[in-house]
């Protein structure tokens, strides 16, 4: 077995070198051109401009192979991850996130499968590449949404007081883009772009609703589309949406406390097992090892473990409380 490593090893290089090769000549097909410009910049550049200019045609060949790639490769986008990478703020488009995945997965593959000779480790190596982005996205959207959610209140008291001040509804928004942090002030920048490209407001702010999926949010752009429909004092309804949000947030803080005994009891009735087991392992392993023999008593553990997971996913359920 271990003579044939150096052939799996030279078989491994070789694919690596083909992957780089055939990247290497796609990347130069779509960021062909046909030089004109080039030939006539040689003879009309100023040469203590030439660093810059230099710089700036190589962020112009970048841009254009990014065009032709998502171009290309347009019948691989999907709504649902262009929204996962808005959501994100990621500057990458959908054709680029599916890329990088299926590049992340075919070198599991490859490390897989030279390290452990095998074809079945490499796959479940390129199994894991693969899914490592996706939970990537999901915890930067995660982290994003809940950072939105803690500058919400100030974002409506700033709004409230630009409103008052004799400031239009734009016009507020674009005050808390200069002067709130992020995530708050990309997301309402994206807004006003949005209007500013021709967007109606409430169509706006429903897309940005649609973005950070919070319930909070909801009501103050179905105030504000009310506003829009049937007129009235937007800084009143404004007040009032402040002051439900409020109400709101502090009686799910006490809700929180009321249940953080039952919250932790699952957590430990949960991990307990797993404590306890792995002390009869300690102190007794041919015991132990019984259970997980081949045979009617390998029930036992697949049986606990899902009868764990099952009674978590129950008290978690009954401590949750929706305000």
């Amino acid at each position: 077995m271990y003579s044939e490593f150096p052939t799996l090893t030279a078989i491994g290089i070789f694919v690596l070198l083909a992957i780089g090769l055939s990247l290497l000549g796609l990347t130069r097909a779509l960021a062909a051109d046909d030089g004109m410009h080039d030939r006539i910049h040689t003879y009309a550049v100023i040469p203590q401009d030439v660093p810059r200019r230099e710089r700036g045609r190589r962020r112009a060949r970048l841009a254009r192979l990014r065009i032709r790639l998502n171009a290309m490769l347009s019948s691989f986008s999907s709504e649902k991850v262009s929204m996962q990478l808005m959501q994100a703020n990621l500057h990458v488009s959908v054709t680029e996130f599916i890329l990088m995945r299926i590049g992340l997965a075919l070198t599991g593959l490859i490390l897989g499968w030279l390290v452990s000779q095998s074809l079945l480790p490499g796959v479940g190596l390129a199994m894991i590449a693969y899914l490592i982005p996706e939970l990537y996205l999901r915890r930067l959207i995660s982290r994003r949404q809940i950072q939105f959610e803690k500058q919400l209140i100030d974002v409506l008291v700033l709004i409230n007081g630009a409103v008052r001040a004799g400031f239009s509804l734009l016009q507020a928004l674009e005050i808390v883009m200069r002067e709130m942090k992020p995530p708050a002030s990309e997301e309402f920048k994206r807004v006003v772009h949005e209007v500013g490209l021709g967007l109606a407001l409430p169509q706006a702010l429903a897309n940005l609703a649609a973005r950070m999926q919070n319930d909070d949010l909801n009501l103050m752009v179905t105030s504000i589309e009310i506003h829009y429909q049937v007129g009235g004092n937007l800084a009143t309804m404004l007040s009032a949406v402040t002051e439900t949000i409020r109400e709101r947030i502090r009686l799910f803080g006490e809700v929180r406390v009321i249940t953080t005994q039952q919250r932790y009891t699952g957590y430990l009735l949960s991990v307990l097992p797993f404590i306890i087991g792995a002390l009869l392992f300690i102190m007794n392993p041919e015991y132990m090892i019984q259970l997980f023999n081949p045979g009617p008593y390998l029930c036992i553990p697949f049986g606990a473990l899902i009868g764990i997971i099952l009674g978590h996913f129950a008290i978690q359920r009954i401590a949750r409380i929706e305000i």
